[in-house]
C-alpha cells in the first residue's frame, strides 16, 4: 500500500514510496437487511472488472423485494470494467423502477437485462476502435426474491445457485451457461466434466456487448419449499465450486443469518483456491429477513 504521505500520480502510483495505490474497486462490499454482496480484484488481474447492484423495494401490494445483479467484464474486451459498472446499475435501476410500478418480476428482470444490454452498447459510441479488441462487453446474472418467488435471469457465464439451510436437502443451479462447454453438453457431444475440462470450455456464446449475437434474456422463477440462500456469482467464484454441491459446501451454515459475512467468505474461498480471476458475488437470504426490505 502507499505511505500515505506522498501525491498519488495519474498512474495511481505514491510519489515518495512508489507503491501502487489500491484503486477503490479492487475490493467493494454492500449490504442491506436482505442481501449483501463483495467483490475482489482476485490474485492474477490487475483490476477488477466486475461489478454489482444490490437493492432493497416494495411492489404495490407492500411486500418487499431484494434485488442483485453481478456483472463480469469481457476481458478480452475494450473498456470491460467499464461494461460490467454500466450494466449493472442499469440494471438495477430498471428493477428498482419496474417492481414498486407493479411489473411481474420474470418480465421486470427480462427488461432489466435488456436495460443492461442498450448501456452497453453505448459505450461502443465513445470507445475508440482498437482493431485487437472487441467493443465493451461483459456478462450478467440478476435474482429477485419477492412473495415467496425467487426469479432469475441472465446472459452469459455468471450463474446463481440455490442453497438451503438444511445441507441434507438438494441444492441446484438455477442458471445456464451461454458457454461453449454447456452447448457441448446440451448437444450430447460431451459429458459435463468432459466439456469443462476442455481448453474451450469457458468461450462464451451470449453476453452484452454492440458485437453480442441477438440478445435472448434467460428467465427462470422457482419457488423454494424451505429456508436457504441465493448465491449470485461470476465465475471467480464458481470456477472453484462449480457444482451445486459444491457451491453448497463452500456457503458457510450460517449464510441466511450472515449474508455479508458469507459473501466474504465465498471471497476469500476463490482467493484461497487461486485467485485467478476477479471474484463477486451476492448472497440472498429466503425468505427475507424479518422487517423485509423498503421502498429503495
Amino acid at each position: 500500500m502507499a505511505c500515505g504521505t506522498g501525491t498519488i500520480d495519474s498512474d495511481g502510483y505514491c510519489e515518495h514510496c512508489g507503491h501502487k495505490q489500491p484503486r477503490e474497486r479492487d475490493h467493494m462490499e454492500s449490504a442491506l437487511e436482505t442481501v449483501a454482496a463483495a467483490s475482489d480484484r482476485g490474485l492474477r488481474h490487475h483490476r477488477n472488472e466486475d461489478y454489482f447492484a444490490i437493492a432493497e423495494a416494495a411492489i404495490p401490494e407492500g411486500a418487499p423485494a431484494t434485488l442483485a445483479v453481478v456483472c463480469d467484464g469481457v476481458s478480452s474486451a475494450t473498456r470491460p470494467d467499464e461494461a460490467s459498472s454500466a450494466a449493472a446499475e442499469a440494471a438495477g435501476e430498471a428493477l428498482r423502477r419496474a417492481l414498486p410500478a407493479g411489473r411481474h418480476p420474470q418480465q421486470a428482470m427480462h427488461d432489466a437485462l435488456l436495460a443492461a444490454s442498450e448501456a452497453v452498447n453505448a459505450l461502443a459510441a465513445d470507445t475508440p476502435v482498437e482493431p485487437s479488441k472487441n467493443a465493451p462487453a461483459c456478462t450478467v446474472v440478476g435474482a429477485i426474491s419477492v412473495e415467496g418467488v425467487v426469479t432469475v435471469g441472465w446472459i452469459g457465464d455468471s450463474r446463481a445457485y440455490w442453497v438451503p439451510d438444511d445441507r441434507v436437502s438438494a441444492p441446484a443451479r438455477l442458471t445456464e451457461d451461454d458457454s461453449w462447454a454447456a452447448q457441448m453438453v446440451a448437444a450430447g457431444l460431451m459429458n459435463e466434466a468432459e466439456a469443462y475440462a476442455d481448453p474451450r470450455a469457458h468461450a462464451i456464446t451470449g453476453w452484452l456487448g454492440a458485437d453480442a449475437y441477438e440478445i435472448d434474456p434467460h428467465t427462470c422463477s422457482f419457488k423454494p419449499e424451505q429456508p436457504g440462500v441465493v448465491v449470485v456469482c461470476t465465475d471467480g467464484l464458481w470456477n472453484y465450486a462449480e457444482s451445486a454441491g459444491e457451491m453448497a459446501a463452500a456457503v458457510p451454515a450460517d449464510a441466511s443469518a450472515r449474508p455479508l459475512q458469507a459473501a466474504q467468505h465465498l471471497v476469500g474461498y476463490a482467493l484461497d483456491g487461486g485467485g485467478h480471476d476477479n471474484v463477486t458475488v451476492a448472497v440472498l437470504p429466503f425468505p427475507a429477513p424479518s422487517g423485509g426490505a423498503g421502498p429503495a
